[in-house]
């Protein structure tokens, strides 16, 4: 078994929250693990307690030590420690000053994320291949552990967002179609904030009978109704101190919400059944991919839950409408996958990431995810290609517009792709796929019956038999089967 790469640590250290966690999460998406400290102080306390990191961005002006009286104790007990010094002050005395002090580079504010990651990965020595690059950022999610992925300016303005808004206890509201990852925006704004050691509880109400809808959230005393044995804590008892995640939230019935508005305003409820009062310290992110507006038009929504819930709103764009975020979607997704499934590690053919860049994807990134599972248990080579994919895509359910049925010109992009790659033999291999694609699609739709299909598809039994071959011909046998 290989061993495994070293993962190297990248330490950012400024007051301002939302600067750590935009350049923290891009540095993690370049696949660097990443810690983030809102003083110079707590930093070298880190490094007391954890060891030195491998580099070390800070800013200049932060309260008690700024970054130059950090820079100059960091280059007094590790001369060898690359630091990076970030400013939005650029006159002379202050790049002066970080040069003079041992800094290895100085980046402007605002800076661009991608100059930042290029930036580190310029001041550090390169420990692994291209390839590898995704699957370190799965680690450095924290071994496997979803975390929200973008670099296009729709994912930056989000990242923008919540890193200012995880300080503020407001109510948020995320809005945006299914898949496109709503809970994980919750968790990031509760992992930002200063609740991050408390609770987050997520409960989908959509999932929940509406009869059983009402305990989940505020729990229910022994004897409350039938079946009640013995209290039970609900979801706003569990979240005290911390954060109630409620997706779904168009999806709950009318008397309930009264019953959340109540308890939004006074932070106060009765369990089901119980007469004592329970005070909680709650902030609720909810989310939903309905349009509430619409919702409350038709007496479905109360209006006055709506806008205590939408202090906030975060709207998540579609994947169709951050194409250039698809390819290092799927190679996280991929190298988690692979991992997790124990199986070998697999990556795309660039017109295998041209054809995922493509696709529309209806069901978003949870969609993208699913088919990147499907391809590291069933795709046969190391190397995922532009067919793999579109098998995998064909199982996925829904197909994007007139594009999916184009099947001409995506055999024409697949050959295009494998003859770039240096592939001979190219009209045999796609010859033998389409034979082995016609005749699996008809024994399916007949149900195993190889005479009805090879009627359907216009052949002999006999040609049927022989292009599966004798090793397909023992797996085709099945109930019913003629």
């Amino acid at each position: 078994m290989p061993t495994e790469p070293h993962l190297q640590r990248v330490w950012v250290v400024d007051d301002d929250r939302s600067v750590r966690f935009v350049l923290a999460t891009a540095l993690r998406d370049a696949g660097y693990s990443v810690d983030g400290f809102d003083s110079a102080a707590a930093a070298l306390q880190a490094i007391d307690l954890r060891g030195v990191p491998d580099l070390l961005f800070t800013d200049v002006r932060m309260p008690g030590d700024d970054g130059l009286v950090l820079l100059d104790k960091l280059k007094a007990a590790h001369p060898s420690l690359p630091v990076i010094v970030m400013s939005a002050y650029t006159d002379v005395a202050s790049t002066a000053g970080a040069f003079r002090g041992g800094a290895q580079e100085f980046l402007s504010k605002p800076f661009d994320l991608d100059d930042a990651v290029a930036l580190a990965a310029r001041t550090l020595p390169s420990v692994h291949a291209d390839e590898g690059a995704a699957a370190e950022a799965v680690d450095a999610a924290g071994h496997g552990t979803p975390e929200l992925i973008g670099d296009t300016p729709a994912m930056r303005a989000l990242f923008r967002a919540i890193g200012r808004l995880a300080q503020a206890p407001l109510s948020v509201l995320v809005t945006g179609e299914t898949g496109t990852g709503k809970e994980l925006v919750a968790r990031a704004l509760h992992n930002e904030s200063p609740r991050a050691r408390k609770p987050f509880v997520a409960l989908n109400t959509a999932a929940i009978p509406s009869e059983l809808l009402e305990s989940e959230l505020f729990g229910h005393e022994a004897g409350a109704f039938t079946g009640a044995q013995r209290r039970h804590i609900g979801r706003f008892e569990q979240a005290d101190g911390g954060t109630l995640f409620l997706d779904e939230i168009g999806d709950m019935p009318l008397p309930l919400q009264t019953r959340l508005l109540r308890v939004l305003a006074e932070n106060e409820f009765f369990r089901v059944g119980g007469r004592e009062l329970i005070r909680v310290d709650v902030r609720v992110v909810a989310a939903t991919h309905q349009d509430l507006e619409t919702l409350v038009a038709e007496g479905r929504f109360r209006a006055d839950l709506m806008h205590r819930l939408d202090v906030v709103r975060l709207q998540l764009p579609p994947l169709r409408d951050r194409r250039a975020d698809v390819p290092q979607l799927a190679e996280t997704f991929l190298a988690m996958a692979s991992r997790k499934l124990g199986a070998s590690a697999k990556r795309f053919a660039p017109s295998a990431r041209d054809a995922l860049r493509a696709y529309d994807w209806p069901g978003n990134v949870r969609q993208l995810e699913n088919v990147c599972w499907r391809l590291a248990a069933l795709a046969p080579a190391e190397t995922i290609t532009t067919l793999d994919v579109e098998q995998a895509l064909s199982q996925s359910g829904r197909r994007s517009g007139g594009q999916s049925q184009d099947w001409p010109a995506l055999l024409a992009q697949w050959a295009q792709g494998r003859l770039a790659e240096g592939a001979e033999g190219v009209h045999a291999e796609a010859r033998e796929t389409l034979d082995q694609v016609l005749l699996e699609a008809a024994l399916h739709f007949t149900h195993g019956r190889r005479a009805e299909a090879a009627a359907k598809l216009g052949l002999g039994r006999n040609t049927i038999t022989r292009k599966l071959g004798p090793g397909r011909r023992r797996q085709r046998s099945a109930p019913g089967a003629k």
